[in-house]
């Protein structure tokens, strides 16, 4: 689809086809992370997850039943991320898969010898690379606090992360970043959590972090939307690094929703 057609589609659905304002408001009510933003912020997000419910399709799986309630909130979440940086940023999938709760998904890989192995593991999301993103219902419902674990944000960054190939923890630079800052801020993190945890001590970020640079990446986008202080203090490089790339500064709206 060229340009100027999704741009006239995109206004048409937001004409047309806009999540209702008395469901919005809802979604935006029961959930911290929204309530706190400007009404002009809001309302940038109602438009972004009114062109994403329109434009992914969503199943749902197990029986469990997929209503407008269930596509805003999980829309309304997943555009937080892209708030500033529009839509397009999650172009090249189109499904996005519900299960009532945690699921299982066989993966396989090869070991150094050429040797597939075949594993069964218990999730509550998964991104896929051009494929669909997952989801537990359930894990969204519990994820409806500011604690640090959410797992739209967490699967959304997957996205994020695959636009310039598989999910290695660096998504593609806005003009003016640098990939020296970004690596450096994030390995010097790395190592800093790798140390509280061979120490067993407490982190500003779970231990699920340290699986592979993509879940770092993942893990610290969860903390710096619903945590920011906390990530701000813990490893403040990573903390600028995001507010770069999201162009979103999450402590600084939650310092002046207190003032207000």
């Amino acid at each position: 689809m060229t340009g100027w057609l999704r741009r006239w589609c995109r206004k048409r659905i937001l004409s047309k086809k806009r999540i209702p304002e008395s469901l919005w408001q809802e979604i935006i009510a029961g959930q911290p992370l929204l309530m706190h933003m400007s009404v002009p912020a809001q309302q940038r997000l109602h438009e972004l997850a009114t062109l994403l419910v329109a434009e992914k399709r969503f199943y749902g799986m197990a029986g469990f039943q997929v209503g407008p309630r269930q596509r805003a909130t999980i829309a309304a979440l997943g555009c937080m991320p892209v708030l500033e940086l529009g839509l397009d940023w999650y172009r090249g999938w189109y499904s996005i898969v519900i299960y009532p709760g945690g699921f299982r998904a066989r993966h396989a890989h090869s070991d150094v010898a050429g040797v597939v192995h075949e594993q069964v593991l218990e999730l509550i999301g998964e991104a896929w690379d051009d494929g669909p993103l997952v989801l537990s219902w359930d894990d969204i419902q519990g994820g409806a606090r500011l604690d640090g674990y959410n797992v739209i944000l967490h699967e959304f960054a997957h996205k994020l992360d695959m636009r310039n190939g598989v999910a290695n923890g660096m998504p593609p630079m806005h003009r003016g970043m640098s990939q020296r800052n970004w690596t450096r801020a994030f390995t010097d993190a790395w190592s800093q959590a790798q140390a509280a945890a061979a120490a067993d001590e407490e982190s500003v970020l779970d231990r699920y972090a340290l699986e592979s640079p993509g879940e770092f990446f993942a893990v610290a986008c969860e903390v710096f939307f619903e945590l920011p202080e906390r990530l701000c203090a813990g490893y403040p490089a990573v903390y600028e690094q995001l507010r770069r790339f999201f162009r979103q500064d999450p402590l600084q709206r939650a310092l002046s929703s207190r003032v207000l």
